[in-house]
């Protein structure tokens, strides 16, 4: 009688994804240049250095008065001698004159403050204007400096950074029209099963037995796109290993990543793993996480396979755990991991678990945690009506009260 397989240790997460971004770690990224315009979500391949100052010259932060300092004595009109605009630049200011002036004006040679407005008084004659300061001004007040913001052969944007809206704002104003970022990363993405059914392909009420709706399908897809992939759908294969193979082959000859979600496990119709198995490698890892203990990562040709679990609750948070940072250092992104936040816990948590444990909840308005009241891989609504999840080490208990580590969605989808 052969002696059953001993079933392989669970290893933490942190293992798992240490060995996951190890595949990749040696990655030097493929890149392309691209329009800032078009670089948001993108991973910089490239340091931005400034050729330039900003500001570029001293300039005013408010609208009002530029002028000496030492001008200024109570009830003392100043005679206005010029006025400068944004875009414009002003002469040599005199003694005992000041000079009017607008946010972002280029501060004249000579003055050393700026007043504002509501603290003048005009005084002049027409046609010879004049201001009273009812303030006592401080040398630099609302000056702003030449290279404040940015010195002139400094970096202000280092390889490795994903780009958001105010790393493209900074690039523009260093000059840059274009961005070195790393190329998308080409995603394939299938599901398995004779049971999927897509939406639209019937109605609710003409469902055959044993069918359900292609769930995951979407949502991989759109987590895919917001990690800068370029996903290739490749719909539903069928449950046979030739399909399978076939399915796997061609995805493997020109993407750098084949994702699927489910098959991956013993039984006879669980085609993927043999499947990958013939044509490459396969490691099959049991992780010490709920939900997401199933776990598959492999090689086909130069291709990354990722087989993840079938319930979508799994599907979801493996992706965010594992997937998500894998994508990201194949773009060569630097800071890669989760943050975290401390918050109170308005609910009890009473079974502890011998995994880690990710919890969907959600913040308050007294500014604790709800946590869902169904924590099944299987119910989708959880992650739909949370924003976000409780990081529940192994063997931890929660009681009402206590502090727990959360991790927003936003944090981890934007």
């Amino acid at each position: 009688m052969t002696a059953p397989t001993a079933r392989k240790p669970l290893i933490s997460l942190d293992m798992a994804l240490a060995q996951l971004l190890g595949t990749v770690a040696d990655h030097s990224p493929r890149r392309e240049a691209v329009s800032t315009f078009e670089a948001d979500g993108r991973v910089l391949a490239q340091d931005v250095v400034s050729a330039l100052q900003v500001p570029p010259q001293d300039n005013s932060s408010m609208d009002g008065y530029a002028l000496r300092v030492a001008d200024c004595t109570p009830g003392t009109p100043l005679t206005v001698s010029q006025r400068i605009a944004a875009g414009a630049s002003g002469t040599a200011l005199q003694p005992g004159t000041v000079a009017r002036i607008f946010t972002g004006a280029p501060i004249p040679p000579g003055a050393d403050a700026v007043v504002m407005q509501e603290d003048c008084t005009e005084s002049g004659a027409v046609g010879h204007p004049a201001i009273v300061v009812n303030t006592t001004p401080q040398v630099g007040q609302w000056i702003r400096r030449q290279g404040e913001d940015v010195a002139a052969g400094h970096a202000v944007l280092s390889a490795g950074q994903r780009l958001g809206p105010a790393a493209l704002g900074m690039a523009a104003s260093v000059g840059m029209a274009q961005l070195q970022v790393a190329l998308r990363p080409r995603v394939a993405l299938f599901s398995t099963g004779d049971e999927l059914v897509m939406p639209g392909e019937c109605e609710p009420a003409g469902m055959p037995p044993g069918a359900i709706y292609n769930s995951n399908r979407f949502f991989l897809a759109s987590l895919l796109r917001r990690m800068g992939c370029a996903v290739t759908d490749l719909g539903i294969v069928p449950d046979r290993l030739d399909a399978t193979v076939e399915a796997l082959r061609s995805a493997a000859r020109e993407h750098d990543v084949i994702l699927t979600s489910g098959g991956v496990s013993v039984g006879e119709e669980d085609h993927i793993k043999p499947a990958v198995q013939a044509l490459g490698t396969l490691d099959l890892w049991q992780i010490a996480i709920k939900p997401g203990k199933p776990f598959a990562h492999g090689r086909i040709g130069t291709a990354h396979f990722i087989g993840l679990p079938g319930n979508p609750v799994s599907s979801f948070m493996t992706f965010l755990l594992l997937v998500r940072p894998f994508l990201l250092r194949m773009q060569g992104a630097i800071d890669v991991a989760m943050t975290a936040q401390t918050l109170r816990a308005d609910f009890a948590w009473p079974r502890a678990d011998r995994r880690q444990e990710f919890l969907r909840a959600r913040r308050n308005a007294a500014g604790g945690l709800d946590l869902f009241p169904n924590q099944s891989s299987g119910v989708l609504s959880s992650a739909v009506w949370g924003d976000g999840f409780v990081d529940n080490p192994a063997g931890q208990a929660i009681a009402k009260g206590d502090l727990v580590r959360f991790v927003a969605f936003s944090d981890l989808l934007s």
